[in-house]
């Protein structure tokens, strides 16, 4: 059964998307720790990040560093921190998180509660920053 970021990828759940190429995707987290909070995924459904071969963890994080720049200039914050857990979700992916102070990417805290209007003006600047 496909992981529900396989059916993000392929449309069959929408998402708030940020970029895409032929090997990996990026959309907002819809329970962010912080504006701007975004998940890069490969296209290829593998579970466990250290079970993707080199060259796709190469390439997703080029590709996550695309991402990163352009969440900086959108989103006010001193740096993008990148976090790997890979518990919640069977299928391999970083998070992109605005910070300000270490503790803004604690999973522990409560997580935004934001409107369609919210991410899709977040998803927007993100998207543009990435020209």
């Amino acid at each position: 059964m496909a992981s529900i970021f396989t059916k993000i990828i392929n449309g069959e759940i929408p998402s708030y998307k940020i970029a895409e190429d032929e090997n990996y995707y990026a959309f907002l987290d819809i329970n962010p720790l912080k504006k701007g909070h975004t998940l890069v995924v490969p296209k290829a459904e593998v579970d466990y990040f250290f079970d993707l071969d080199d060259d796709t963890i190469a390439g997703m994080m080029v590709f996550a560093k695309k991402v990163a720049r352009a969440i900086d200039k959108a989103v006010e914050c001193r740096r993008v921190g990148v976090v790997v857990l890979g518990m919640e979700v069977p299928h391999a992916h970083v998070h992109l998180i605005p910070l300000n102070k270490e503790i803004d990417a604690s999973f522990t805290q409560p997580k935004l509660k934001l409107s369609g209007e919210e991410f899709e003006e977040i998803a927007s600047k993100i998207r543009e920053a990435m020209e």
